[in-house]
């Protein structure tokens, strides 16, 4: 599994968002992005994350950061979860898991005794260049917004 680390280069990415429309990293370059690995739409703890995120939005922009969340949930699904929570960014569908692997982030988990597969819920801060500036696996799912903006101050 790819371990990726602070100073490295993001890897470059095309997925499909919530719209069915394509969406690259490199569509962002030249910009902050905070690209966000989250497990499944309508749970307890992605909700959480995802609504710290639509409630701080305004704050990462003036901060120059756009948002994206992926996960391996269906176009149908995220369309249904951002209505759902009034979510304000896209959510790329990994449905094949390829985005998520090239990160790191689809790897063995455990939960109560039992071992699967899974998303590793990891946020990534990709800089203007291309690099990653900060890694977070261990999100704050309630106030991931604060952690992310106290990071930076």
């Amino acid at each position: 599994m790819t371990q990726l680390k602070i100073g490295d280069k993001a890897p470059l990415f095309t997925g499909t968002d919530q719209d069915g429309k394509s969406i690259s990293l490199s569509d962002f370059r030249g910009r902050k992005v905070i690209l966000y690995f989250y497990p499944k739409d309508n749970t307890p703890g992605c909700t959480a994350e995802a609504c710290s995120l639509r409630d701080g939005r305004a704050e990462l922009q003036r901060m120059g950061f756009e948002v994206i969340g992926v996960s391996p949930d269906s176009v149908k699904s995220h369309q249904g979860f951002i209505a759902k929570h009034g979510l304000t960014f896209p959510l790329i569908a990994d449905a094949d898991k390829s985005i998520a692997a090239a990160y790191g982030v689809w790897g063995e988990k455990k939960f109560m005794g039992r071992t699967y597969m899974g998303i590793l819920r990891t946020t990534f801060v990709i800089g203007p260049d291309g690099t990653i500036e900060k890694i977070f696996d261990k999100v704050n799912t309630k106030d991931h917004f604060t952690q992310i903006v106290e990071a930076y101050q």
